[in-house]
């Protein structure tokens, strides 16, 4: 017996009963992008692995670990993207986007890396990315948790989620603070656990962000960051945190709250939930202004986020977002007989042309009026037209509603487009 084919673990199938709840959220993110004014721009998933080894960094887990990378037949070592930020700004140095310019650009796709999978976080997930290039005051910071917070009001899930902030500060503040983490963790060293040993000489601040509840008392008790901002840094944070004020945004103040590159500055921030056990992160942002210098580009201010398209689908099973996915056909066109058959492909043709917002499926497979009928009512379908060889020649079609106690109805062919447009609101 041959072996079956399967997904490789972490990589799923959606199949046409879930894909209906994806493209309602997807469709509701690109019109709130348009909203925001934000443009749509499209990457490779694959990329050079120094692009990511560059901007993500070769200490981190990510790039140690995660990567799913290989050298292809040219000697190149390629890897599929486990993020959209670094693809986004290779695009926008390499086609001139960025220099001198404001952009801002929108991505959704699937992101790749090697982890365990569990519930909210797979092998091959879903993003969606936001960036801002050219604005350098928390204005934009500001917006884009807007943007996000509306999206939580639209698919109501705005009392499941708690926006965390925080200040990383300039690079040389936050040099001069890693090495009081630095300092700080090697005199508690024994109370570290592997990761955080690991870290400490490379990349100590994501010491900070350790989920091992056994050292949540020693990060307590760490020096804060928020202790050691530079001015113009503390201006930033105090006037991002007034217009969350003013646009009525609750958040937290979370000193923990880091990211672990040199090229972030200042606003970080996530929206975290408790519904999700350990994947709490939906949704992370912040400004990474150093990005697309380190890059190869010319210095651009930037702020961006990332969301994870599974987890927000999770934290939306069972809710009223997904109860009317208008998914199921409008009409199930049932035929019988061969100038029927011949005339129920026109004819659907036809209403497909007058109403472009109409779902019609024909009936495939032959079968009596009675194994059509039950095909029709599985579909889920509001009316079944009928077509047999004495309608075609009557030029008529019957019309039977499949969801309501109502009589069947004869209608001319020539006036069904008016009679469907009419019954079904289209």
């Amino acid at each position: 017996m041959k072996a079956k084919f399967q997904a490789i673990k972490g990589m799923n199938d959606f199949l046409p009963e879930h894909t209906a709840a994806w493209q309602k959220l997807e469709g509701l993110l690109r019109s709130l992008m348009k909203q925001y004014g934000y443009h749509e721009i499209r990457m490779p998933i694959v990329e050079k692995t120094s692009l990511f080894k560059r901007s993500i960094g070769e200490v981190t887990d990510i790039v140690e670990k995660e990567m799913y990378t290989w050298t292809d037949l040219n000697e190149d070592s390629l890897t599929l993207r486990p993020e959209g930020t670094a693809s986004c700004v290779r695009a926008g140095i390499e086609h001139g986007l960025l220099y001198n310019q404001q952009q801002k650009l929108w991505y959704m796709g699937p992101m790749f890396r090697r982890e365990k999978p569990q519930k909210g976080r797979y092998r091959q997930f879903h993003q969606l990315g936001v960036e801002a290039f050219g604005y350098e005051g928390p204005d934009v910071d500001v917006e884009q948790i807007l943007l996000t917070h509306r999206l939580w009001q639209a698919i109501g899930i705005e009392d499941n989620v708690v926006l965390h902030i925080n200040s990383l500060g300039d690079s040389d503040c936050r040099a001069k603070y890693r090495e009081l983490l630095i300092e700080f963790f090697k005199e508690n060293e024994d109370q570290l656990d592997e990761d955080s040993l690991r870290r400490l000489e490379s990349n100590p601040m994501r010491i900070l962000d350790s989920k091992n509840s056994a050292m949540r008392s020693l990060i307590e008790q760490a020096p804060k960051l928020n202790e050691h901002l530079d001015e113009a840094s503390q201006v930033h944070f105090e006037l991002l945190k007034q217009r969350l004020e003013a646009a009525g945004i609750r958040f937290i103040v979370n000193p923990c709250l880091v990211r672990g590159l040199d090229y972030y500055n200042r606003t970080v921030f996530e929206w975290m939930t408790d519904k999700l056990g350990a994947q709490g992160t939906i949704c992370a942002g912040g400004r990474y202004d150093g990005l697309t210098e380190q890059l190869g580009g010319q210095a651009t201010p930037a702020c961006g986020f990332a969301m994870g398209i599974e987890r927000i689908v999770a934290l939306l099973e069972g809710s009223d977002f997904f109860a009317d996915l208008d998914d199921e056909p409008h009409i199930y066109l049932i035929h019988l007989g061969e100038k029927a058959e011949l005339k129920a492909t026109v004819l659907a043709e036809k209403l497909r042309t007058q109403l472009p917002n109409l779902r019609l499926m024909v009936n495939h497979g032959g079968g009596n009026f009675k194994k059509q009928f039950k095909k029709a009512d599985r579909s889920g379908a509001l009316l079944a037209l009928i077509l047999g060889d004495d309608e075609v020649d009557k030029g008529i079609a019957n019309v039977k509603f499949l969801r309501e106690k109502r009589e069947q109805v004869e209608v001319q062919q020539s006036e069904l487009g008016d009679f469907v447009a009419n019954e079904l609101k289209l």
